[in-house]
Order: structure tokens, then sequence, then C-alpha cells
């Protein structure tokens, strides 16, 4: 039996009407409360277990069902402002049962990285980053390319370089794919230069260029004339 994922679209209208109306009795249940009701807070997220079982064996199909209720919820009842009156827990909590529901799927943790996290909020924004950080540790070859966002994140939106040095430096030693690109392993160089660790910088390129793992001419070229200019930084503090 295959294991390729079907596209929603291959999947029976029988099958997603049944998987919508699930999904809407348990959101419904969450949603009975007076308290919840009246607003327009985002309700606790059903537990994997419940979607994994409401789903009826079609769980990439349900994952994206659910995403597009979450994605949707935003522009019901009182909540005028995307994204910024969203609980963050509670939110982190449906990417989190969704993500467990299609461990494949890249939709939840771009949403995390691409929309989510580019709040204006930046406590929203680092909890989110945060969470994108640990989705990353638990399968790290696939999920590479949203803790390099995150990293550029924390360099260019929230200014902290600390930050954007502890996500970049994850990418560089978790990931064994091969196909992971050169500038993703490499971030790290580039946060130490602007924290003015120069030094730093200049012993993880004498690394790269010492492992044996680079190949590519004009990379070695490029890592090279970068060591040499750090030198003459490095000479010009003297």
């Amino acid at each position: 039996m295959s294991s390729e994922l079907r596209p929603l679209s291959a999947v029976p209208f029988w099958i997603c009407a049944l998987l919508a109306l699930a999904l809407g009795l348990q959101i419904a249940s969450r949603l009975s409360t007076p308290a919840l009701r009246a607003s327009s807070e985002l309700p606790p997220a059903p537990r994997p277990e419940a979607l994994r079982l409401a789903s009826f064996a079609e769980e990439p199909a349900a994952a994206r069902l659910a995403m597009l209720y979450l994605q949707a919820f935003d522009y019901r009842g009182a909540n005028r402002i995307p994204y910024q009156k969203l609980d963050y827990g509670r939110l982190i909590g449906w990417l989190d049962a969704i993500l467990a529901l299609d461990p494949r799927s890249d939709y939840p943790l771009f949403s995390a990285a691409r929309i989510y996290a580019e709040t204006p909020d930046s406590a929203r924004s680092r909890q989110m980053l945060e969470y994108v950080y640990r989705a990353f540790l638990q399968d790290p070859d696939r999920r590479w390319p949203w803790l390099a966002h995150a990293a550029l994140l924390a360099k260019h939106r929230l200014n902290d370089l600390p930050l954007a040095l502890r996500y970049a430096r994850a990418v560089e030693q978790n990931t064994a794919d091969p196909n992971v690109p050169s500038w993703a392993k490499q971030m790290q160089i580039f946060v130490l230069e602007d924290m003015n660790e120069l030094e730093a910088a200049r012993t993880m390129i004498i690394g790269l260029l010492e492992n044996g793992r680079i190949y590519d001419p004009a990379e070695i070229r490029f890592l090279r004339e970068r060591l040499q200019e750090l030198a003459a930084r490095q000479a010009r503090r003297r």
C-alpha cells in the first residue's frame, strides 16, 4: 500500500463532509459554554486523539480541515484584528494537535513561522518562535526551513541576536541531511559577526573549511574571503 499522501481534492466529498461534521461537533462542544459564546476567544484545542478518532483514518485531510478552521477563526465574533487577539497558548495547542495528526505536513509550521510569529506583539512572537524551535527538534531534517526563518525573525524583527544565534546554531548542529543548503548551516557565522564575536565567527569558518564537507569551489572561495575580512576587522580593532 502506497504511503504517498493524497491531495485534499482527491478525498471523496462524503469523507470531507463527515470530517467537517465530526470536527464541527468537537468544536461546538467547546463553544457551548456561555463564556466562549460571548467572546472571540479561541477555544481550547481538541486532544490529538480526538482529532484522530474523528478523521476516520483520513488524518492528512482532517489536519487540513482543522487548519482551515483555525485560520478562519479571526473572522468570527468580535475579533477584528487578525492574529493579535488570539490566546497564543491555545493557538499553539491547536497547531501542536494538528501537527500530531499529520507530522509530515508543512502547513502548521509554515503558519507558525510565517504568519503567527510575525505579529507586532513581541511577547506573542517569541512564544510562537519557541514553539517552532521545539517542533524543529522533533524532525530537524524536515523542519529546518521554519527554524531558519525563526532565526531571521529573531535577528531582524526582534533585534535579539542571542536568540537568533540559538536558532541558527540549532539548525547547524541538529540537521544531518546533505540537502540542507549551506546558507542555512552557516547562518550563525553572520549572527556572530553582528554580535562582534569575530573570533568565534573565524573559528567556525575554519572548522567548515577543514572538515572536508564543503566541495563547491565558489562556496570555499566565499568562506576564505570572509575569513580574510574578519581577520582585517580584528586587526583594525587592535
